[in-house]
């Protein structure tokens, strides 16, 4: 029985909640979700926001390239996409946005920290993967080998926005309001820090109290 339909709906509900928390304006960043019916994958074409997504507008992408027919062309970001896929067989949704404060931590080309315990259990670091040799878009070269570590979920792209992977739409979508939230507090907190003097802040070494009592064992 086909998932075609149901992984349809999952994504247009993961698209709609991206854009009403303004993770993603206009008809940038992309999404998309591997089929378990065929060896494929579900995608939002190029030029489609992510709240004008739809069943008749998602597009179906053969792992080996080959586009189902559609009056869309295919997403710019559809070769990392892919490329994800085939690094990593636990990636099988990617959720990919524009959201403004971590996007502007990337354009300062500053690394996002994890500095709550939330971020460090969820994620545990956001690496910064710089923009192509030639000054473009990061594409699968640059950014596969970074997440070919199993224990990568989570990216930030130099002046371009995040990535966000898991085993489902919501699991990455979850990552990428994580990454938001995140660099909103570490401004806040180098604000605050400058403002009131104080240097040297700590950070948690773990994200879970088990975490913790695990290392004094």
């Amino acid at each position: 029985m086909s998932d075609i339909d149901e992984k349809k709906d999952a994504l247009i509900a993961t698209a709609r909640r991206c854009f009403d928390l303004r993770l993603q304006t206009n008809a940038g960043g992309n999404l998309s979700v591997r089929l378990e019916s065929q060896d494929a994958i579900l995608i939002k074409p190029s030029g489609v926001g992510f709240n004008e997504c739809s069943r008749d507008n998602l597009q179906i992408v053969h792992m080996d390239g080959r586009i189902e027919p559609s009056p869309h062309k295919p997403s710019k970001d559809l070769g990392f996409h892919l490329g994800l896929y085939r690094t990593r067989k636990d990636i099988r949704a990617i959720v990919h946005c524009h959201s403004p404060w971590a996007t502007g931590y990337a354009s300062a080309g500053v690394e996002i920290p994890c500095l709550t315990v939330q971020s460090i259990e969820k994620i545990g670091r956001l690496p910064l993967i710089p923009l192509s040799p030639k000054g473009g878009p990061q594409t699968e070269h640059e950014i596969s080998p970074v997440f070919s570590d199993p224990g990568i979920v989570a990216a930030v792209l130099a002046n371009h926005g995040t990535i966000g992977v898991g085993p489902s739409l919501m699991s990455a979508q979850y990552l990428a309001e994580i990454i938001e939230e995140t660099a909103h507090v570490a401004y806040l907190r180098d604000v605050l820090a400058a403002v009131h003097g104080k240097h040297g802040i700590g950070l948690p070494r773990f994200g879970t109290a088990e975490g913790a009592n695990a290392d004094m064992a």
